[in-house]
């Protein structure tokens, strides 16, 4: 019953980047949606097993949908210099979700009926039908817009974002490189089929997949789905075991909280590598403290639970959602995010299904395996990853040192000398040609309260600077 969503969310994910691609980023969020609430619903007034697990899969298919699409929208829509703050925030608030849902729980253990089990499944038939409603006053994603050649409201869009001033300098230079990339992307002939993109983008794909395969390795759902089964092999009994969980859920909420400042300054390398040796230790611990079963084991293990649960909401829990729609090129985003995604709910499902069998054969081994995990993550993140710290996701290309297209017209010097060295004369004479209908909005004024609450730069004040094919 546990483990089933994730059969349905791996299906859907796997076709979400295909229906993102053809009906936009937030279409797919509201059909996502309203499949998760009448999974929901099913769930609620379900009168026995196999409804039961029937509702949970079409959810999944509604999770699937949306775990996708949510990363891809929030990539898109947000400046370099704050990517990745925008995107653990938003991880924070699916973690107060989860928090949310464990205290609904202990609070309805309380209630002596069936309604102790139906009134919190219910509660995410209305969250869902909030966020499909919600989604209808959201702008679509101006890339998706400006990719499928809707560029008047792709360059609304853009303006919006930065601040509402139709002639604002920096979202016509945005507007002028994003639409240069497709171009390029277009002029190079090739499709835009999983195939072409295993291809073309292999590396970038394994390590998107790798992302979300250690997010799951390093053992986070051995605690969100069976914490209390933990504790009470620790030693808490019955519904001291969920109050625990809760006391665990809230310090997880506060743990993501300080990568909205660290991840654009410190960059993701450094806090994938620092996470893992930390959840590495903890659990670890965990299983030794289990091992020697001496009275102060209950104790230490919800401390080294607690512990664990912060490092990974500091590092594994947002950024295998943030890297791989940074890494994947506009014309394959959907596509190879949609693949890392599958991985997450495959590895998802693999450890909700096996979780309970090693509890009972290998019993405190579990804790060290899932160590030796997030040991081997390192390794990988180490060799293996780089840096994307404010990077433009036109600019990745230089990150991976791919920059096949433009070696391509290396014999076409006034077009090479187009695309790479007089860049920003293109950049502008393309913004001067176009045709666009803008409405007009007021421009405002000073530094925008993001930027002082995370003490990054102003968009407004700042030059829009690509990185140029030299500076590799």
């Amino acid at each position: 019953m546990v483990a089933v969503l994730e059969v349905g969310a791996f299906i859907t994910s796997v076709a979400a980047g295909r229906v993102g691609d053809i009906i936009g980023r937030r279409g797919t969020l509201f059909i996502g949606a309203i499949i998760f609430a009448i999974g929901g619903a099913v769930q609620t007034f379900t009168p026995g097993f196999w409804v039961m697990v029937v509702g949970r899969i079409i959810a999944g298919f509604g999770v699937g949908l949306l775990s996708t699409i949510v990363p891809i929208y929030q990539s898109e829509i947000s400046p370099p210099e704050h990517r990745g703050a925008l995107a653990c925030m938003e991880f924070t608030v699916n973690i107060f979700g989860y928090a949310s849902s464990v205290w609904i729980d202990y609070f309805c253990s309380f209630i002596d009926s069936n309604l102790a089990w139906r009134i919190p499944l219910s509660v995410q038939c209305a969250i869902g039908l909030f966020l499909a409603f919600g989604s209808l006053a959201m702008p679509e994603s101006p890339r998706w817009l400006l990719d499928t050649d809707k560029d008047a409201e792709g360059m609304r869009v853009l303006s919006d974002l930065h601040g509402g001033d139709p002639d604002d300098v920096i979202a016509k230079a945005e507007f002028a490189e994003i639409k240069e990339r497709i171009m390029i992307e277009r002029e190079s002939g090739e499709g835009r089929t999983y195939a072409v993109m295993w291809k073309r983008y292999k590396r970038r794909v394994l390590l998107a997949m790798s992302s979300q395969a250690f997010a799951q390795l390093n053992g986070i759902n051995v605690i969100s789905y069976y914490a209390p089964r933990v504790f009470e092999e620790a030693g808490w009994v019955g519904r001291d075991a969920i109050l625990m969980t809760g006391i665990n859920a809230i310090i997880y909420i506060l743990s993501t909280i300080p990568p909205w400042y660290l991840v654009d300054r410190w960059g993701r390398r450094v806090i994938l590598l620092s996470g893992a040796v930390v959840m590495g230790l903890a659990l670890t611990a965990t299983g030794w403290w289990m091992y020697i079963d001496v009275p102060e084991t209950p104790k230490a293990v919800v401390t080294c639970v607690i512990i664990y649960n912060a490092a990974f909401g500091y590092s594994w829990g947002p950024l295998p959602w943030l890297y791989p729609p940074e890494i994947m090129p506009l014309a394959v985003r959907a596509k190879g995010v949609s693949l890392s995604t599958a991985t997450n709910w495959a590895f998802n499902f693999l450890v909700g299904e096996m979780t309970p069998v090693l509890q009972e054969t290998i019993q405190w081994r579990l804790y060290p395996m899932h160590g030796f995990f997030c040991a081997c993550s390192f390794v990988v993140v180490y060799f293996l990853y780089p840096e994307t710290k404010g990077v433009p996701l036109e600019e990745m290309d230089a990150v991976f040192g791919e920059e096949e297209l433009e070696e391509r017209l290396e014999d076409e010097e006034s077009e090479r000398s187009s695309l790479v060295s007089r860049r920003s004369r293109r950049s502008r004479s393309s913004i001067s040609r176009l045709s666009v209908s803008i409405p007009q909005t007021s421009q405002g004024s000073g530094t925008g309260w993001f930027s002082r609450l995370l003490g990054g730069p102003d968009r407004r004040e700042a030059s829009y600077q690509p990185i140029r094919g030299g500076d590799e």
